[in-house]
């Protein structure tokens, strides 16, 4: 693995603010000298819950369309785990919908 790694999460606009301090305290966000870097762009995600399930916004078995917010940042590779811990932590979401990217070391 890479020594960065970019980790990218869907979330409300709402709770942007909690998702960040939280990912940035567990380690993310540093790139040399600067601290809480991210990006951070509107789409919409669509989900549809089973019987099982218990969404925060919406009901099981009914497709939902909701704003949400895509946000990127890079984590150490070391502090990966520490990072998606806090992420789920802080995220409203039963499941919350996260990528990681290896990035390359030139």
């Amino acid at each position: 693995m890479s020594e960065r790694v970019k980790l990218v999460w869907f979330v409300p606009r709402e709770a942007l603010a909690a998702t960040r301090d939280a990912v940035f305290a567990a380690g993310a966000g540093k790139i040399g000298d600067y601290e809480r870097c991210s990006w951070y762009a509107a789409g919409t995600g669509t989900f549809l819950g089973g019987a099982s399930t218990d969404p925060s916004v919406g009901q099981p078995g009914r497709e939902e369309r909701v704003a949400e917010l895509r946000v990127e940042t890079l984590v150490p590779a070391h502090l990966v785990s520490e990072v998606v811990a806090a992420l789920r932590a802080a995220h409203p979401y039963e499941e919350p919908a996260f990528d990681l990217y290896a990035l390359l070391d030139l």
